[in-house]
């Protein structure tokens, strides 16, 4: 069964009136998209625990049964609300489908490197994985799945790594992916910092499914072991990284090796300036628009 789709920008001021019109006259459902076509860090929302922020710009799409009217719509919005101009929504015919199985037909087994592995839990690992370091996640994860290029480009560091008796902080979790690709390629001890705590249940039980729920411990930043490691990943934003990088400095120790991702192209500059201090070597990859840097401590 088809629906009717109806697309409206606005400003994030408006966004609850338009919504909540929407929603009286029979929307079956109410998305938010960034209206803004730019690659900048402001289009990626990054909110505290509990804050839900938005973007300046939006986009609302709702969708209505099949045989709704346009016009007959247009005007019971107006109706509604005529503070609103209602003559700038769009509409076009969405067609039903499986959307759970859609969602999880995007997800195949993928490799990073020449070692590692993220096989969706629903399926099979490839004949080709065998031997290989195999971490199994759902794939209904929003993030942290391996699918995103800033993910990516850190399992293919730590894929190049010999980490075998090494202990590793992933400072900024998420699902914990990159801990348990440290652990599944041989390092003996992970730690993993968030400050969501969601994120730390996420961690901990993908640990346990994975069978490394004994090698990684979680803590939220203020509970963290004030210790140093060899190896260090933090995959967050880069205005996080400018603002932590003393501490993730002092995390590493003399010698240690440490990935710097969720940059996108252009703030690699920033990153390089306050972290130069503190290491050498310092390398710039790029996947697609995302950057990582990677060095060695001083």
């Amino acid at each position: 069964m088809p629906f009717l789709e109806l697309s409206i920008a606005c400003r994030s001021s408006d966004e609850a009136r338009i919504e909540t019109a929407l929603t009286e006259l029979g929307a079956l459902s109410v998305s938010l998209l960034d209206a803004a076509d730019v690659a900048d860090e402001k289009a990626i929302l990054e909110p505290g625990v509990g804050e839900i922020p938005l973007w300046p710009e939006i986009t609302l799409l709702a969708l209505f049964a099949d045989g709704t009217h346009e016009g007959l719509l247009l005007h019971a919005l107006d109706a509604f609300d005529d503070g609103i101009d209602w003559s700038r929504a769009v509409f076009r015919t969405v067609e039903d489908q499986d959307w759970e199985r859609a969602w999880l037909d995007q997800f195949t087994p993928m490799r990073f490197g020449t070692r590692t592995w993220i096989v969706p839990w629903h399926m099979d690992a490839p004949s080709e994985a065998e031997g290989g370091a195999i971490i199994r996640l759902d794939p209904g994860l929003a993030f942290g799945s391996g699918t995103h290029a800033t993910t990516a480009l850190c399992l293919q560091w730590l894929d190049g790594l010999e980490l075998a008796g090494k202990s590793i902080l992933d400072f900024g979790c998420g699902s914990g992916i990159l801990a348990l690709a440290a652990l599944k390629l041989g390092a003996e001890a992970a730690v993993g910092i968030d400050n969501d705590p969601q994120a730390l249940i996420a961690t901990h039980d993908n640990a346990e499914r994975n069978g490394v729920g004994r090698s990684l411990q979680v803590y939220l930043p203020e509970d963290e072991p004030q210790r140093q490691y060899p190896v260090v990943v933090a995959n967050i934003l880069a205005s996080a990284l400018v603002a932590l990088h003393d501490t993730l400095a002092a995390r590493t120790q003399s010698g240690g090796v440490i990935a710097l991702s969720g940059i996108l192209k252009g703030q690699e500059h920033e990153v390089l300036a306050v972290f130069t201090p503190y290491f050498e070597a310092l390398t710039v990859t790029q996947q697609d628009d995302w950057i990582r840097i990677d060095g060695r401590r001083r």
